[in-house]
């Protein structure tokens, strides 16, 4: 092993051995009490059994299986709607312009998330500004009720993860060579061809890695489906903590979580896959 290997690998070790410790134990954790029998007294009992899993197929978790799919997607889709405009104008500026919109971004983070998500129940509550100002307006009725439905979950959500979205879109961004569309520009493509055909493919790795965070960080989501949805919005989140606060029944918890564990890794390995072994990108013709 040469020098360069060698510094390279005690870099890496300090982070490894944190993953290690505090994500791959747990997981595996995870992953052998999904297969334990749940104790009457709230623990878990000697023997293994299938049990846990067969409970999976139960009728009761296929509609919050799939609101948790359509709720992750939108939130997806809408970030990156939102977050690759952005990002094109963040890139394009300079000086203070640039670092004080980035700041904007990065100010959410500096409150708690908690306390966020309960500022958006009082803004969507029917006393609350925003109906307030739908209602003057007219577009919704009195007593109009904001809260406790899917789109007021969607909404929240796409508010705490469109930092994550903007981010690393940013980034690769930064990195794009603008030229190129105005190279484009030259040879006579429209504004709006030259950022569909050069801009975006430009940045399709920012694009992959954006919505991969954003996918897999609301699928786990259960703090805004709690606050801001009712007994009809809830994802598989919510089920977990219920299985664990409320029925106190680990195995069941494990899993869910276990299969939410397998789900985001099997998408995350089509990821790594996509990303190597993909197409390559077509010529882009004049």
């Amino acid at each position: 092993m040469n020098r360069r290997r060698l510094n390279e690998l005690l870099l890496t070790l300090p982070s490894f051995a944190w993953l290690s410790v505090f994500f791959v134990v747990p997981a595996v954790i995870v992953l052998v009490l999904a297969f334990k029998p749940a104790d009457p007294l709230g623990g878990v009992a000697a023997g293994w059994t299938l049990d846990q899993i067969k409970a999976l197929r139960d009728e009761q978790y296929l509609p919050i299986l799939w609101r948790t799919l359509w709720l992750s997607g939108a939130t997806m889709i809408l970030c990156l709607a939102l977050a690759v405009p952005m990002s094109f104008g963040m890139a394009r500026l300079r000086g203070a312009w640039k670092h004080g919109l980035l700041l904007l971004v990065i100010v959410p983070f500096w409150t708690n998330f908690l306390i966020r998500v309960f500022a958006w129940k009082a803004l969507l509550h029917p006393q609350g500004i925003i109906s307030r100002a739908l209602q003057s307006c007219g577009i919704i009725e009195d007593g109009a009720v904001l809260l406790y439905n899917d789109y007021a979950v969607l909404l929240v959500m796409v508010y705490t993860q469109l930092p994550f979205a903007i981010l690393p879109l940013y980034a690769a961004a930064e990195k794009f060579d603008f030229t190129l569309m105005e190279a484009a520009r030259d040879l006579g493509a429209s504004g709006f061809h030259a950022f569909r055909s050069v801009f975006l493919p430009g940045i399709g790795r920012g694009i992959g890695a954006a919505a991969l965070m954003v996918f897999v960080c609301t699928l786990g989501m259960y703090v805004v489906p709690d606050v801001v949805g009712g007994t009809d919005t809830e994802m598989i989140g919510n089920k977990i903590a219920q299985r664990v606060q409320s029925d106190r029944n680990l195995p069941l918890a494990s899993a869910l979580s276990a299969a939410l564990l397998v789900g985001v890794s099997l998408l995350m390995i089509a990821a790594w896959w996509l990303e190597n072994h993909g197409k390559e990108p077509e010529e882009i013709k004049p």
